[in-house]
């Protein structure tokens, strides 16, 4: 598959005085609007608002009330440059606020690409995410949706880098509860599809030492992409097209080659299209070039690669401490069911309160709608304090991939 073949100019405070964060073009930095730029020192804490505007409208998401652009601070943990700034957005529902304030989901996408231009708060939500965001909002739910480090703010992307994406996620959620604290409530629902819910299970994992103010009660995750190399169900590395990706924002390691040392003639052309536009972009332009997997786009061996690779999507084996949904389609061609059932398997023998749901005929898109149902179920058991009964005990291996059906909305994968 082609699928992922996608792996500010303005210096922004204490974190590029210390020159360890790499900015420029190919760092997939652009010229948005001067709301995206801060030139003046950052805060020392993380997930302080910088700045809010008005966003436009998208046709999609109708429930809201009011539709925030949202700058704010967060940490840099791959380069370790310190104070970052990280954009994103905030929608509240319509209608009078509750007494005791809304609870807040916050919304970590699904791969869109490196480039600033990408991000969802500058070029909007595809149409799946929103109308997605949409039912949270009418089921009565704020939701604060993050660009991720990099994405609109300067610096490369660390695309799949669950610790960098799992503070990105966290710092949205205080600089949401921060900016509206008579209308959010301290009561915070992780969710994250396919590159997002390995966001979403490490803001879960994180929250108890990084953000252990925030009151997480759960984690929704949809294609899980998050792997346990401790776990008991082994599955080799992957070495999908998409991982083209990653190694081309912060997935190799700083002591090798650079990614335009050791891509091919036609990667190198996947790799400016890359830091330039978004996945439909670079899609577009591997079918014509007739790139059809990662190897196609390196000039080293997979041998050499493996050595070259940083773990971003590796956890460690442990209680997250809160309970989690995962939601699968058993036709999912790109993360298939026996890696996310690999994942599952994982969390459970870790002793996680795991509730493992799978949906027949729904592909790796499709999947996200095809579990709202379930997921806003679990949420609203999570807000009333209710037990969660794990089917760990009930999991079994899946098979491959089934067909998948086409009259589900958004199933196109």
């Amino acid at each position: 598959m082609i699928l992922g073949l996608l792996a500010f100019m303005t210096a922004a405070g204490a974190a590029l005085a210390q020159g360890r964060l790499p900015i420029g073009p190919a760092a997939g930095d652009m010229a948005l609007s001067p709301f995206y730029r801060v030139a003046d020192l950052l805060p020392e804490a993380p997930g302080v608002l910088l700045r809010e505007e008005p966003m436009p409208d998208q046709p999609e998401i109708d429930a809201a009330g009011e539709s925030r652009r949202i700058l704010y601070t967060s940490t840099d943990v791959r380069w370790q440059s310190g104070r970052i700034p990280v954009s994103g957005a905030l929608h509240l529902p319509a209608g009078e606020v509750p007494a005791a304030g809304w609870p807040v989901v916050a919304w970590a996408h699904g791969t869109l690409g490196i480039a600033d231009v990408c991000a969802p708060s500058w070029t909007g939500l595809r149409p799946r995410d929103a109308r997605y965001i949409n039912r949270w909002l009418k089921a009565g739910f704020a939701v604060v949706v993050t660009d991720y480090q990099g994405l609109g703010g300067p610096g490369p992307h660390p695309y799949l880098n669950w610790q960098a994406e799992g503070r990105s996620v966290l710092d949205s959620v205080r600089a949401a509860i921060a900016a509206r604290p008579r209308q959010i409530s301290n009561r915070v629902l992780l969710a994250g599809q396919s590159q997002g819910s390995g966001a979403a299970v490490g803001a879960a994992r994180l929250a108890r030492e990084y953000a252990p103010e925030l009151n997480v009660l759960g984690a929704v995750a949809t294609g899980l992409v998050s792997t346990f190399p401790a776990g008991p169900v082994s599955q080799p590395v992957r070495n999908s097209s998409n991982m083209f990706l990653a190694f081309a924002a912060g997935g190799l390691r700083d002591d090798g080659p650079r990614i335009d040392d050791i891509v091919s003639n036609k990667g190198h052309q996947l790799l400016e299209a890359a830091r330039s536009g978004c996945t439909g972009d670079v899609m577009r332009l591997a079918r014509r070039l007739r790139v059809a997997d990662l190897g196609e786009a390196l000039s080293i061996s997979p041998e050499r690669l493996a050595e070259l690779r940083l773990p971003l999507t590796d956890m460690p084996m442990g209680n997250i401490g809160v309970p989690l949904f995962v939601g699968t389609g058993l036709a999912d061609a790109t993360i298939t069911p026996v890696r996310q059932h690999a994942a599952v398997a994982a969390l459970c023998a870790a002793g996680n309160n795991v509730t493992w749901s799978r949906y027949e005929g729904h592909g790796h898109d499709g999947a996200l709608h095809g579990s709202f149902d379930d997921s806003l179920a679990f949420a609203r058991a999570v807000l009333a304090k209710k037990k969660i009964s794990s089917n760990c005990g009930e999991i079994a291996p899946p098979g491959a991939p089934g067909k998948r059906r086409e009259d589900l909305p958004f199933n196109d994968d």
